[in-house]
């Protein structure tokens, strides 16, 4: 499982290098191919092969639908398959480093079975606009957490 927050920077040539800790799990479970791709464009999804092709078998298996349309869409436009190199880095897809400005300093999540990449200053907003509510707590304890 991929857990926490690793500050670090992508290269001006776009390669993220993986935290160490994350480095570790992709080592020992999941080899060097990666799924990189975005829903909206604002940060990058870094999906170990194994993984994404679990969604891919979900997506296959559901009816033809417009939402289904939409998501191919945008994980194929922001999506591109990266190979792990031998300094542990992938290569965010040029389209989707514009998209969400990941080129400098980034955050790296970890967000159980994938990583999620970020600009740091970009986020940092985005959790002061956006705080956790009452609502939200009461949502998440319905779902159990």
């Amino acid at each position: 499982m991929f857990r926490g927050n690793h500050p670090t920077r992508v290269d001006e040539k776009g390669r993220l290098k993986i935290p160490a800790d994350f480095k570790r799990e992709v080592d020992e479970r999941y080899g060097s191919q990666f799924f990189i791709t975005s829903i909206d464009g604002d940060r990058a999804q870094v999906w170990p092969m194994p993984e994404w092709q679990k969604i891919e078998e979900k997506v296959l298996a559901m009816p033809t639908v417009p939402a289904k349309k939409k998501w191919l869409d945008r994980t194929s436009y922001y999506g591109q398959v990266a190979e792990m190199d031998a300094q542990g880095r992938v290569l965010i897809p040029q389209v989707l480093r514009e998209s969400a400005k990941t080129v400098g300093d980034v955050v790296v999540f970890g967000k159980l079975n994938y990583l999620e990449v970020a600009n740091h200053d970009q986020f940092r907003a985005k959790l002061d606009a956006e705080p956790m509510t009452a609502e939200d707590e009461a949502a998440l304890a319905a779902l159990g957490l």
